[in-house]
């Protein structure tokens, strides 16, 4: 017996839909290799997500550490995810000015996750600067003429509502959920559309002379 059925099912279902696009994702690009570890570390993290609500939330201890793992693997996907903006945007060889910014959002979540404080409010403040980052190279590729930009901010823009249904009291109710299934639905739209922006254009990266512009 599932000890919350909806939980479990909603996650166990964003986990497969995102294994899914991991396979289906083609290959070819610079950042195709992140692409689909984002969307392999959402499947594992959604799938870990519905053991913990269908078996282990029952103990609040195990519970406890089972929540730890499963929302650090959360962040793990915005590791990738900013890896995969940076280098369809900027180009391989400036990934590395974006690795000092990802390494604070990972340490301060980490301490969040060994104090038992880890949630889906914590994870929105510690990775704060990787969204920033994220949103902006994407804004900054849409006015620079990036095939790829709308679709992608759209997708991004779709995930962050998502989140919302777990941050803001009553929200999930309006669509006649609890807040853990709503937000797992939601984060299956936004990976649908995140596959769509990433699988897009095959010109991967924007004209050298628009990057050294920046």
């Amino acid at each position: 017996m599932l000890l919350e059925p909806m939980a479990s099912l909603t996650d166990l279902a964003l986990g497969l839909v995102s294994l899914y696009l991991c396979v289906r994702l083609p290959g070819g690009t610079p950042a195709s290799k992140y692409w689909r570890l984002t969307f392999l570390w959402a499947a594992v993290a959604a799938l870990g997500g519905a053991v913990h609500h269908a078996v282990l939330v029952g103990d609040p201890q195990v519970a406890r550490v089972s929540w730890a793992i499963v929302s650090s693997m959360v962040v793990v996907v915005m590791s990738f995810l900013l890896a995969a903006s940076v280098i369809e945007v900027l180009g391989r060889s400036r990934a590395i000015v974006f690795w000092p910014l990802r390494l604070v959002g990972l340490v301060a979540y980490a301490i969040f996750a060994a104090t038992g404080h880890a949630s889906i409010a914590a994870i929105m403040w510690c990775e704060s600067i990787t969204v920033a980052c994220v949103l902006g190279l994407w804004v900054w590729a849409a006015a620079h003429g990036h095939p790829k930009a709308r679709p992608m901010l759209v997708a991004i823009g779709a995930s962050i509502a998502a989140a919302m249904f777990r941050l803001v009291p009553g929200l999930s109710g309006l669509v006649g959920l609890e807040p853990d299934s709503a937000y797992h639905l939601g984060q299956i739209a936004g990976m649908v559309l995140l596959f769509t922006a990433a699988a897009g254009s095959s010109a991967a990266l924007l004209p050298r002379a628009a990057r050294v512009s920046s």
